[in-house]
């Protein structure tokens, strides 16, 4: 009797305690996943200046040349130019071809100075909506009057391109010329010109 009134007792017992303790088993607390910390795209400081271009300029023209040239003549300039640019990041690599009309005479010589057609090699930074570069290349100077002719030399000079909108570049350059003994007369010729460029992109 006392060993049934044990087991009675025992399982009364394991009855009471097993409710006890299946209640107080919670769910294990699932958290959630973090979100995903979204990274933006870094933002390119420079500016993407891939592709052709045309325009025109307007400037200004100081030629100077041996003693036979007894002043510097001057005069403005007008032109129209076209070239092809590759960005690789921060440089800018290019080539254009411009033809510039001439309004210069050198009055001792009767010389006139007709225009001058520049193959061109540039190198710029890219600046984001600038373009500050270096150009250099050849040079093919027409003259009529005393020396109705034509002769090759050399340029080299520094520009800078400015984006406006989309399309639209405006900008200026600065160019040195030498022709030496041209077209075989004994006069070297230097030529500086300041020019402004507007162009478009396509």
């Amino acid at each position: 009797m006392r060993r049934s009134i044990i087991a009675t007792t025992a399982a009364l017992t394991t009855l009471g305690v097993t409710p006890a303790i299946a209640g107080s088993m919670s769910e294990p607390a699932v958290e959630p996943a973090p979100a995903p910390v979204m990274t933006p795209a870094p933002t390119p400081m420079g500016g993407e200046w891939t592709g052709f271009y045309a325009g025109g300029s307007l400037g200004y023209a100081d030629a100077t040349g041996t003693d036979a040239f007894d002043d510097s003549p001057t005069g403005m300039t007008y032109g129209a130019f076209a070239g092809y640019d590759y960005d690789f990041g921060s440089i800018v690599l290019g080539g254009e071809l411009e033809i510039s009309g001439f309004d210069v005479t050198e009055d001792t010589l009767g010389l006139d100075v007709d225009s001058v057609t520049r193959v061109k090699v540039r190198a710029g930074y890219d600046a984001g909506n600038a373009l500050p570069y270096l150009t250099a290349g050849g040079a093919q100077l027409s003259t009529s009057g005393a020396v109705d002719d034509s002769d090759t030399g050399y340029f080299y000079g520094a520009g800078l391109d400015y984006r406006i909108g989309g399309t639209l570049r405006v900008g200026g350059e600065v160019l040195q010329h030498r022709f030496e003994d041209y077209a075989g007369s004994g006069i070297d010729v230097d030529a500086t010109t300041i020019g402004a460029r507007v162009a478009f992109e396509f």
